[in-house]
């Protein structure tokens, strides 16, 4: 038998969890663990100017014809300016090419692919903590990973420090994977006067910086959040960025991302370009349509777009106010704890500090379900959960 020596692997830590909220039979079970947007009410929604865009589409559309293998002009420019800004010197110069991808996580394997094959770099530098799905998309392209500190557990705050003398360890080449905004698992991004120092840093030591975008807008707003990339690509000709549509459009089934590559001048992004395709031909041909359609229609019509932005607003905003009740609750409990903390960090997630002995009797006494690291999505806690989630806590500290 060809098989039969096969062992079943380990669940994935996010999506296996879920897999385990779904067997449990209790009615008051809380899963804060998958990283998914939801409403006060516990619901996904379909952003409304995503259900104009998709009328426009059925009523226009006249084909179901493949697209270029890296996905249309239209969505590749929209991305570009989404990313680096209208005025800017990179779209000026036309130094930067986009493909589409299967989401986030298809553009930095499309990375990934690209450098290794085109033998740009052999070891990427990784956060600690970060995405588990990071080295594995790395590993599996035949990359050799290493983790730079990034969290401070006494502080609850950024290692800055630490993550510098790490880096300092990494040789002229290597690339460093760098979080744009709403660091996943921690909701801890460098300040302005940081990511400056770190632009020029990964500068004067030759290493190759590479983005995971996926949650812009949901830190301090649309432009705001790609700070950090703007800053870089100020110091550095060459950067990659891997960008994700599924949390700030809601198209988390419709696995729609782009992979955008800056080279130092228009000719040599046309090389690049070339070879982009190779790594999206060899991975799955060409890109699926819907997302990318849905995405270019918003963003090249101003009325959809201001919509887009005031519901990406909407939902940066309730995310924000969940970590202030969320704190001040646990305060009104009498935890002697400081969870102040969760408050000052952005996006999704937040890392709680909890232990995993704490995160295991919450799932077990109360049904709560949150990824073993102790990171919690807040994305998920609602007005009707959080009492519920806060009592737990206190239970279990």
């Amino acid at each position: 038998m060809f098989f039969d020596k096969i062992v079943a692997a380990p669940a994935d830590p996010i999506l296996g969890l879920t897999e385990e909220f779904k067997k449990d039979t209790r009615p008051n079970k809380i899963n804060l663990g998958v990283g998914i947007y939801k409403t006060n009410e516990g619901n996904t929604p379909v952003l409304k100017c995503v259900k104009k865009a998709e009328e426009i589409i059925l009523k226009n559309e006249t084909t179901k014809s493949y697209l270029p293998i890296v996905g249309t002009p239209e969505y590749g420019a929209l991305v570009r300016e989404l990313v680096f800004g209208k005025d800017s010197e990179v779209l000026a110069a036309n130094r930067a090419r986009t493909a589409q991808a299967p989401g986030g996580t298809g553009a930095l394997r499309i990375g990934a692919d690209f450098l290794k094959q085109q033998n740009v770099t052999t070891k990427i530098w990784i956060s600690d903590p970060t995405w588990a799905n990071h080295f594995q998309v790395f590993g599996a392209a035949g990359i050799e990973t290493a983790k730079y500190r990034y969290y401070d557990k006494n502080t609850h705050g950024l290692d800055f420090e630490g993550m510098k003398a790490s880096l300092a360890e990494a040789k002229e080449g290597d690339a460093v994977l760098l979080h744009a905004c709403c660091h996943n698992p921690t909701g801890i991004d460098p300040t302005k006067e940081q990511w400056e120092e770190l632009a020029k840093f990964c500068a004067e030591r030759k290493l190759l910086p590479f983005f995971d975008f996926a949650y812009q807008g949901f830190g301090n707003g649309i432009d705001e959040d790609a700070f950090g990339i703007r800053t870089f690509v100020k110091y550095n000709q060459e950067v990659l960025i891997a960008s994700s549509f599924s949390k700030n459009f809601g198209l988390y089934n419709e696995r729609i991302g782009a992979l955008t590559i800056v080279s130092a001048d228009n000719e040599t992004a046309d090389r690049v370009f070339s070879q982009m395709k190779i790594s999206v031909r060899s991975n799955f041909s060409n890109p699926p349509a819907h997302g990318a359609l849905i995405v270019t229609t918003v963003l090249s019509d101003p009325e959809l777009r201001a919509m887009w932005a005031e519901e990406v607003k909407e939902m940066r905003d309730r995310i924000k106010e969940m970590r202030e009740l969320f704190v001040s609750k646990l305060v009104a409990l009498g935890v002697k704890h400081d969870f102040s903390f969760i408050s000052k960090q952005y996006g999704m997630f937040s890392f709680s500090g909890l232990s995993k002995e704490q995160v295991a009797k919450l799932k077990e006494e109360f049904g709560i379900y949150i990824v073993g690291s102790g990171r919690i999505s807040v994305a998920g806690i609602t007005t009707s959960n959080i009492d519920p989630l806060c009592k737990a806590i206190v239970a279990v500290l």
